[in-house]
This record gives C-alpha cells, sequence and structure tokens, in this order.
C-alpha cells in the first residue's frame, strides 16, 4: 500500500509508538511501523501526536474586538453584557467576518480544529449570523464550525430574540442556544428552557445553553433543562454551559442535582480562564473562584469538558486560541492535580470536547478523519504542563500549519548548549496514570 501521508514515529496519547498511514482525507492505518512508501512522510519520533484540539464554547463575533469602543472596567460579566450591547450598532459584517478568519487561523496554528461558537441572535439585523455563517463556509476545508442561535439579551427579555432565533435557525445554524438566568424572573427562565427544548426537538437539533452563570445559589436552571432534556427524548444532545451556580449551592440539593444531570445524558461545558476571572467579583474574603463542580460531575459519569469562551473581547483581555491553556488552568482550579486527572484533562479539550460536539470522526483511530496534531512534549501530562509547540497540523490529510522546535541556546560553562524544558518522567507517575 501507498499512502498519501505518513507520519512515522509518534507517541500516541496512550503511549503506544506507531506509524499513522494517510490517504486522502482519512486514516487508514495506525501501526507499530509502515513498511510503505508515501507522497509525504513527517518524522514525529519523541513527540506526541494529538487528535485535534476542540473547544465546545466560544463567541466568534466578539473575538478580538477589545477595546471597542472601551475597555470593561470593572471586570465583571454584566459589565461586558452592557459593553457588549454598546458594540453591536458598530458591527459590520465584513468586521465580524475578518476578525473572526483571523481568529480561525490563529485556532488552526494551534491545532484547534473544531470550534462551537454562539452568536448572538438579538440584533435584528442578524448581521454577525450571515457573517458566521459565511465563516464557517470558508473554513470548513479545516475547521468544523457549528453556531449557537445564542439570544445574548434574554429570549424572553429581548423583545426580538424569539422570533429571531427562529430566524437563525432558518438561517442554517445547528444548535439551539439560550441564557436563562438572565431573563427577568427565575419562573421567565425556567419557562426559556422549556419553549428552547421544545424548539430543539421540534427541529432535531442540540440544544447549548449558558447555564446558571451566577453566582447566586439559587439559580437553579440546570435542574430544569436535565428534566426538559429527559421529557423531550434529547438525551446526549444538550449541554449546560458555565454552571457556575452549583459551585455556591449548598452540598444537599447538589447531591440531588448531580445524578439528575447524569440520568439525562447533559454534559457539561466549564469555562475556567473565563469564569475564575468574572466570578466572585462581589466577594471579599473568602472569595469564590467561580468554576463548577468539576470532579463531582466527573465522578457521577457526567461528560465535561473544558471550554475557552473568549478571546480579546468585552468579557477578556487575553487569550491565544489554546486548548491546553484552558486545560491547563481547569486543572489547578479543579485541584485535578494527579497524574491521571492531569491526563484527563488533557482528553477533554481533545476527545471529550469532540463527543459533546457530536464530532464523530475526529480522533486517532483507522476509518477516523486524518486530522491530528505533532506536539513538541512526550505525553499529554508533559503537553498540559508545557503548552508546547504544534511542529505539525494536519486537517483531512493535509498538513496546514508547521513551527520548527523552538530551543534557547545556553552559554554556561559546563552546562549544556541548549534547554527546552521537557522532562522525561519516572516510570512510577507513568504506571499510574496507566493503571487509571
Amino acid at each position: 500500500m501507498t499512502f498519501d501521508l505518513i507520519v512515522r514515529g509518534g507517541t500516541l496519547p496512550d503511549g503506544r509508538i506507531a506509524d499513522i498511514g494517510i490517504i486522502g482525507e482519512t486514516i487508514a492505518a495506525i501501526e507499530p511501523e509502515l513498511n510503505a512508501g508515501a507522497g509525504t512522510a513527517i518524522d514525529a519520533h519523541g513527540n506526541l501526536i494529538s487528535p485535534p484540539f476542540v473547544d465546545p464554547h466560544f463567541h466568534m463575533d466578539a473575538t478580538l474586538s477589545l477595546g471597542i469602543p472601551r475597555i470593561n472596567v470593572s471586570g465583571t460579566l454584566l459589565e461586558g453584557i452592557s459593553l457588549w450591547g454598546e458594540l453591536k450598532p458598530l458591527l459590520t459584517h465584513e468586521a465580524v467576518r475578518d476578525r473572526a478568519l483571523a481568529y480561525c487561523d490563529w485556532a488552526v496554528s494551534m491545532g484547534l480544529l473544531a470550534i462551537r461558537s454562539h452568536v448572538d441572535v438579538c440584533d435584528t439585523r442578524l448581521l454577525a449570523v450571515e457573517a458566521l455563517l459565511e465563516v464557517k463556509k470558508t473554513v470548513a476545508p479545516y475547521i468544523d464550525l457549528q453556531l449557537v442561535a445564542f439570544p445574548q439579551d434574554g429570549f424572553y427579555r429581548s423583545p426580538t430574540a424569539r422570533d429571531n432565533t427562529i430566524r437563525a435557525l432558518d438561517m442554517g445554524v445547528d444548535i439551539v442556544g439560550g441564557i436563562p438566568h438572565f431573563e427577568r424572573t427565575m419562573a421567565d427562565g425556567t419557562r426559556s428552557v422549556t419553549e428552547l427544548c421544545e424548539i430543539a426537538a421540534e427541529r432535531g437539533l442540540m440544544v447549548d445553553l449558558h447555564c446558571d452563570e451566577t453566582d447566586d445559589p439559587l439559580s437553579r436552571h440546570i435542574e430544569q433543562l436535565a428534566y426538559e432534556t429527559q421529557r423531550f427524548g434529547l438525551q446526549g444532545r444538550v449541554a449546560g454551559s458555565h454552571l457556575t451556580s452549583m459551585h455556591s449551592m449548598d452540598n444537599y440539593y447538589v447531591s440531588k442535582l448531580l445524578p439528575l444531570i447524569s440520568e439525562a445524558g447533559v454534559s457539561a461545558i466549564p469555562n475556567p480562564l473565563i469564569n475564575i476571572m468574572l466570578q466572585g467579583r462581589h466577594d471579599t474574603f473568602p472569595k469564590r473562584r467561580g468554576l463548577t463542580r468539576v470532579k463531582e460531575m466527573l465522578a457521577h459519569g457526567i461528560r465535561v469538558g473544558w471550554g475557552q469562551d473568549c478571546v480579546l473581547d468585552p468579557w477578556y483581555s487575553l487569550g491565544t486560541a489554546d486548548m491546553l491553556d484552558v486545560a491547563f488552568m481547569g486543572l489547578h482550579v479543579a485541584q485535578m492535580s494527579s497524574p491521571a486527572d492531569m491526563a484527563r484533562c488533557f482528553d477533554m479539550v481533545t476527545n471529550v470536547n469532540a463527543a459533546i460536539m457530536g464530532l464523530d470522526h475526529l480522533g486517532l483511530a483507522v476509518g477516523k478523519r486524518a486530522s491530528l496534531v505533532v506536539l513538541d512534549a512526550g505525553d499529554p501530562v508533559e503537553a498540559v504542563r508545557l503548552r508546547p509547540e504544534r511542529l505539525c497540523v494536519i486537517a483531512r490529510g493535509k498538513v496546514v500549519a508547521e513551527r520548527a522546535r523552538q530551543e534557547t541556546r545556553l552559554s554556561i560553562a559546563g552546562r549544556p548548549a541548549t534547554v527546552n524544558r521537557r522532562h522525561r518522567r519516572s516510570q512510577n507517575s507513568i504506571a499510574q496514570i496507566d493503571r487509571s
């Protein structure tokens, strides 16, 4: 057999060393050694081969708009929403499109090849919807881009949001979104969850709600979301994003809530970089950090992935499109410090996020799409620790980004000439991961 491309000698996340043979857009073989020719060969010896990075929660209509028309002075979620309201009238189709495409260039360079973006539908022009539908078509050869119809100002609170949500779905937006905790009353929030799930069930769509992104322990719309998921038979198609109120809920209520979420098959998407920045702003000390109960949800079998949420926009003034930054921060705040937990965080920003988005074609297996990343790291834990260079990014069987290994030259007598911070872990720590 002759392959179009072979990635030779890389280390897979499970520790195997293998060659990966690619024909067209598909992984055709994964073997310890492929004695075959190829149009192109990539030497990955000593480096980690990863599935593509996946971001299940982002706001591409706002990305790279930091400072327009001003900076979020308080750093709060509510000022960010208010600032976005000031920015929306200034948006143009071209500006939204061009900033989104620039971000997609960043994403490809970081091996981020699948993104779910919420797009605000409360502007009756639906300008951002049109722009991101254009972007979705443009980047389709290398990025899976899903769009969520997101009524940022409230499905009921904004007078045109309901109709605009339907219009956006009719235009080809993929997923039903919402923000129940931002409605005027808890009752309206509950009603919005019900109607949004009805719309999704009627159309055969997925649901992804900004749910309980607040410090208020009485914001419990995730309970209604779990109930409606089961009532409408939407199991496996629903995600609750943020869920930050759970960090303030009493333990007895959470002990009831987590089994409900698990039974309903609702996925959770915490966004650690943004929520630890935005939440707890009314606290003095002790100060809540705004991350939902990740380890507890995992223990109940709930599917949990890490999301990026924002980059250089009204809510967050940092970001680089690096999902390993997200995993790195997430494991710190969730205190997922064991080798097995750290490896799990790597899996959360690759395979788990792909599963949340329903992207069954992604992954390192024969028959899957030939999209993968060569990382300057030896294993998943080292990748999270270093957030290393993406030496090569392959999308649909084509090399779309490359970067030479960056080593620092030392000029110190008796010490090595170069250093790159990679480190061979002890066999004991590797065995811990294997046992998990």
